[in-house]
């Protein structure tokens, strides 16, 4: 059975899709469904809420991924993307080792069941403008430049 649970954050409302021992899903919402949280779902909102005051760069959730096995192995690609570093969708594509899959990896990310922890909003396009992403250019903007300042502060 999944559990919803919602944080409030300086870019909107993010619901948590998780059972006890796994998240499902993170993504942005203007709607709450029936609240129902967990230890884990306690844990996710408290990542999150380090991550957007800058004091967390890296995850520890439990993640569950249902998609194809294309979508898993560029989802995990995205995981594995720096804090704070960008790359473009044929960079993912060649470390996938199908580099002519560009647009399919646009697809996947596009696709991507858990926003932020699998960051696909360091994903751009190879001329380096801001594409494609589900939560908006705004949101996508905003998670590049928290990340971006907070390198910046840190000196690295």
């Amino acid at each position: 059975m999944l559990l919803y649970d919602y944080l409030d954050t300086p870019i909107g409302i993010l619901e948590i899709a998780c059972d006890e021992n796994y998240i499902f899903g993170i993504c942005f919402t203007d709607q709450r469904k029936k609240t129902s949280s967990s230890l884990l779902s306690k844990q996710a909102k408290h990542e999150l809420k380090e991550y957007f005051e800058g004091r967390r760069t890296a995850f520890s959730l439990p993640l569950r991924l249902d998609g194809t096995p294309f979508q898993k192995e560029v989802w995990k690609a995205l995981y594995e993307i720096p804090y704070a570093r960008t790359c473009s969708y044929k960079d993912i594509a060649v470390k996938i080792g199908r580099p002519g899959a560009a647009r399919a990896v646009g697809q996947a990310c596009n696709k991507n069941p858990i926003a932020i922890v699998i960051p696909c909003h360091r994903v751009i396009g190879s001329s380096k403008k801001l594409v494609g992403y589900a939560g908006g250019p705004e949101k996508k903007l905003y998670l590049l430049n928290l990340e971006q300042n907070l390198l910046k502060l840190s000196g690295q």
